[in-house]
């Protein structure tokens, strides 16, 4: 089964399965440490992520472009840039507010760009409440990320153990590869920046259109 990674997603994921995918990717996590926010906490942290009330559509962007001195530090990391366009939407049938993310990056040493995207239904504690993150997880068990935010809101923590990704939009089965975490790909601090960024992760025309004019 294939994932087309510029597409909008119809976010239905079920609590086991979501939480399954984000425990998978957190990894080091006891499961023990994960339970669900309450409605208050859940608001509290969605206006944090989007900079305000998301009301029934919102976006956040992040990016990160590593330069020579960080990736001389850091000579096992695989991954050269990243950005990750978090977005909010308010299902017409549940008239809930669904939380979804695309993830879009290029390595050290191959050319190519790659992407992801799934969805984050749940907003979780992880850690007995000392932090909140976005389970985020891609369809058809293609792993996940978990997604905080920084305490002053401007940067997004991205944390993975391994997450389906595709080269160059390609859904079909000889793009589809993984990002996995390796000994310095398992957490990316990446900074917020104006949603029109990250524009470069959409296909959709009007869903485009909309994400220019936040």
């Amino acid at each position: 089964m294939t994932n087309a990674p510029g597409a909008i997603m119809k976010l239905a994921f079920a609590v086991p399965l979501t939480l399954a995918a984000f425990i998978g990717a957190v990894r080091a996590e006891d499961a023990s440490d994960i339970h669900e926010t309450n409605q208050t906490e859940a608001e509290t942290f969605n206006a944090r992520m989007y900079a305000g009330p998301p009301g029934s559509k919102a976006y956040a962007c992040f990016i990160r472009r590593y330069d020579a001195e960080h990736l001389a530090r850091h000579p096992r990391q695989k991954v050269a840039s990243m950005k990750l366009l978090v977005s909010a939407e308010t299902d017409a049938e549940d008239k809930q507010l669904h939380n979804s993310f695309r993830l879009g990056f290029r390595y050290r040493h191959r050319s190519g760009d790659f992407d992801s995207s799934g969805s984050c239904h749940h907003v979780v504690f992880v850690k007995d409440g000392s932090e909140v993150r976005l389970a985020c997880g891609v369809d058809c068990e293609g792993g996940g990320i978990g997604v905080a935010l920084s305490k002053d809101n401007k940067s997004a923590i991205v944390r993975l153990a391994r997450v389906r990704v595709w080269q160059n939009n390609k859904p079909d089965d000889d793009a589809e590869q993984s990002l996995v975490a390796g000994a310095d790909d398992g957490i990316f601090r990446l900074d917020r920046t104006d949603t029109g960024e990250c524009a470069s992760l959409v296909t959709d025309r009007k869903e485009l259109a909309a994400l220019r004019h936040k």
